[in-house]
């Protein structure tokens, strides 16, 4: 038997925005979420741009050259989105989220890369894990024990992000991870993240097995609790073949 990914992502712009920036991958090796910032064209333009450059990593590849592949693509990413800077001094401070997972061919093995506010969830034998940290200026509050954890979840600057895809060299996170049959990722932006509970994700996740509907389900949830934020999911389950 053999393990492999199957994925499906959908996004919504929610109750407020006017349009959407974020932007998602949900491939057969690959997944990806995007969140844009700076400005209505320009935001939409980078989150794109972030997941063009990852999206040809949606192929067979070597387990030791996973975590090559995903600097390649941020390293691509950000080479595209500088240019794009340069080319129209408006979308100066444009910029994005990227939260990706890349498989093993063998099935073996994945990455984990991410840079800004995205997040990956982990639900294993009924244990939902947060995978990635926020690189925000709350969290960083929270690591320094100046607030708590759940009085970050309402911070007034919350949103504010400490790194993001803009151009500049960045300093993503990287992790690589065994597989198991019957894991369930998610990957979500904070239109997610911000609005529904960690005990309501997992609930979720645990009662709709087909992905669909669970993609489906949790947007609706953001959706009820006000949807103020554009809302992007990608529900990736780890199956034997």
């Amino acid at each position: 038997m053999t393990l492999k990914l199957r994925s499906v992502g959908t996004s919504d712009r929610g109750l407020i925005r006017s349009g959407n920036q974020d932007a998602l991958h949900a491939g057969t090796w690959l997944v990806a979420v995007a969140d844009g910032m700076g400005g209505m064209a320009a935001g939409d333009l980078a989150s794109a741009i972030a997941i063009e450059a990852v999206a040809p990593l949606d192929r067979e590849t070597p387990e030791d050259a996973l975590v090559a592949a995903l600097q390649s693509g941020i390293q691509e990413a950000t080479v595209r989105i500088r240019r794009a800077v340069s080319e129209d001094p408006e979308r100066q401070g444009m910029g994005t989220t990227l939260t990706a997972l890349l498989f093993a061919r063998t099935g073996s093995c994945l990455a984990l890369a991410h840079v800004g506010d995205s997040r990956a969830y982990l639900y294993r034998e009924g244990v939902l894990k947060q995978i990635t940290r926020d690189d925000t200026f709350v969290q960083m509050l929270v690591d320094q024990g100046v607030i708590t954890a759940d009085q970050a979840s309402s911070h007034p600057r919350r949103a504010v992000v400490t790194q993001a895809l803009q151009g500049d060299e960045v300093s993503p996170t990287y992790a690589t991870m065994v597989p198991w049959a019957g894991d369930r990722w998610l990957l979500c932006s904070d239109g997610l993240s911000n609005v529904v509970r960690p005990d309501t994700l997992a609930e979720v996740l645990a009662e709709y097995p087909d992905q669909t509907a669970c993609a489906r389900r949790l947007i609706d949830l953001a959706l009820r609790a006000g949807g103020p934020d554009n809302v992007t999911v990608v529900v990736a389950d780890i199956v034997e073949e």
